[in-house]
């Protein structure tokens, strides 16, 4: 079967700290296989990049307040969900918010119902824990924004 095609966009959702979120998933065709993720979703017909960044927030985080950036990275990811090949094409929108209470917002959508939790993370932690965590490069790119500002033009990951 060939690799489903599809665009995304991924949000890189900072707090007052610096802290990124992450959302811990698993495919339930490898329930034993667990990795943290960018909030972040497919491109929905007739949406553009920010749109869709918003609604992907909103669908998975709740309550949802935050001030969507530019976007900063891009780049290209092979995975399985599902015994489904994708081949995925992302954009990485910087967002900001004051809140840190954030849950998530249950929507019942399938691939939402698949989600763990979510944590926090600092730089330090996620350039040292050997859990999985996408994309490859995140910590890179999160210091390279906390140091001298979102990249112009956008980095590929």
């Amino acid at each position: 079967m060939a690799a489903m095609k599809r665009k995304a966009v991924r949000i890189l959702l900072l707090d007052g700290q610096g802290r990124v979120l992450l959302l811990h998933g698993l495919d339930p065709a490898v329930p034993d296989v667990t990795w943290w993720i960018t909030p972040g979703g497919g491109v929905e017909p007739g949406e553009d990049l920010r749109q869709a960044a918003l609604r992907e927030l909103a669908e998975e985080l709740a309550p949802v307040e935050v001030e969507l950036g530019p976007l900063v990275a891009y780049g290209t990811t092979a995975f399985s969900y599902q015994g489904q090949e994708f081949e995925q094409e992302q954009w990485f929108h910087l967002a900001r918010t004051g809140r840190t209470d954030l849950g998530l917002a249950g929507s019942g959508a399938e691939e939402h119902a698949r989600l763990l939790g979510l944590r926090w993370w600092t730089l330090a932690e996620l350039r040292t824990t050997e859990e999985a965590v996408y994309p490859v490069g995140l910590a890179g790119l999160l210091e390279r924004i906390s140091t001298g500002g979102p990249p112009v033009p956008p980095v590929r990951l």
